[in-house]
């Protein structure tokens, strides 16, 4: 890939941004030299993001997150008038990331950033279009391993007794019942599902595949939701093979998942997501005996340490209720 020299307007790139500087190109008289300049300029960021999915198999939403914490990055160092990547020093992010300590971001978001912003540097050095990266022995913040909110057996049977429709039986089937990230239910398709068998297969971060066992309770849930599923398929003609369809016809997003579960925590008066089903479903299959590999497995966890997270939950809960009863 060949290198870009000095004078390429990085200042125009952060005030237009990706899609803006392609609509502010069109109306560039064909003749100004640093018309091929900045195209390509948005091209190499195209190509950067484009590696993440090929390369290193980051998920859809993961790439947008990249993208939009490179953006904010770009807009900071527009503001100080930087217009080359050679002007960028490691003074400037260090910097940016004191202006998001100012802004109260927790201390995960400001990693996630700034690994945002060390992998878009290795790339630009890897192919050659800065010499020196300034990014490099950026410091990290300490990340405090807080534990997952989960909730009781109790309020889960709350949840469920609570006039489910077949839709909403089926979200928390799968969501509390076989441990699906929120991404992966709203992903899930038809021919991943064997009811017979009772698995799904699931693609979850890094594309990576895994086949989780349902209960005899999510499979009836299942086939239930599948009749209604189908009335929907015929009445607005649709020929997807997306599982979760809503009434209108469209297809359900993690936003509509969101909401849904924000209402069940309204029940239980308590501030709870689709991630926290998950750390439920974790926490109680640990307190229930089942091996910690095995739920690493049915997680898609790729290190255990990140499992053995939800052994300290049920500790912390075994405490509990051992101090309630003996106070």
């Amino acid at each position: 890939m060949r290198r870009f020299r000095g004078e390429i307007s990085f200042f125009l790139f952060c005030c237009f941004g990706q899609g803006g500087l392609l609509r502010f190109l069109y109306f560039l008289p064909a003749n100004r030299p640093v018309l091929y300049n900045i195209f390509m300029f948005v091209q190499l960021l195209s190509e950067y993001l484009e590696s993440l999915e090929v390369e290193r198999g980051l998920s859809e939403n993961t790439i947008e997150a990249y993208g939009r914490d490179l953006e904010a990055f770009c807009e900071f160092l527009a503001g100080l008038g930087i217009k080359t990547f050679e002007e960028i020093k490691r003074t400037y992010i260090n910097r940016y990331i004191k202006q998001l300590h100012d802004e109260n971001y927790t201390p995960a978001s400001i990693t996630r950033k700034i690994a945002a912003i060390r992998g878009w540097f290795r790339w630009l050095l890897a192919n050659e279009v800065i010499l020196q990266d300034p990014s490099l022995s950026i410091e990290l913040p300490k990340l405090s391993k807080r534990l997952p909110k989960v909730v009781s057996v109790t309020e889960i049977e709350k949840i469920l007794s609570n006039h489910l429709n077949e839709t909403e039986s089926v979200i928390m089937e799968l969501l509390y019942g076989a441990g699906l990230r929120v991404s992966e239910l709203v992903g899930l398709e038809i021919p991943n599902i064997d009811l017979d068998s009772r698995y799904v297969r699931c693609f979850g971060k890094g594309s990576k595949e895994r086949i989780i066992p349902i209960g005899e309770k999510a499979k009836k849930s299942i086939k239930n939701y599948l009749k209604i599923r189908d009335f929907y398929l015929k009445k607005y003609k649709l020929a997807t093979k997306r599982l979760l369809i809503k009434e209108n016809g469209k297809l359900m997003t993690r936003q509509d998942i969101y909401v849904f579960i924000r209402k069940q925590g309204e029940i239980l008066q308590k501030h709870i997501s689709p991630h926290t089903m998950r750390h439920s479903f974790a926490t109680h299959m640990l307190e229930n005996g089942a091996d910690l590999r095995v739920v690493q497995e049915l997680l898609g966890h790729s290190d255990v340490s990140t499992t053995q997270l939800y052994t300290h939950v049920s500790k912390k809960r075994l405490k509990e209720i051992y101090f309630s009863i003996n106070d």
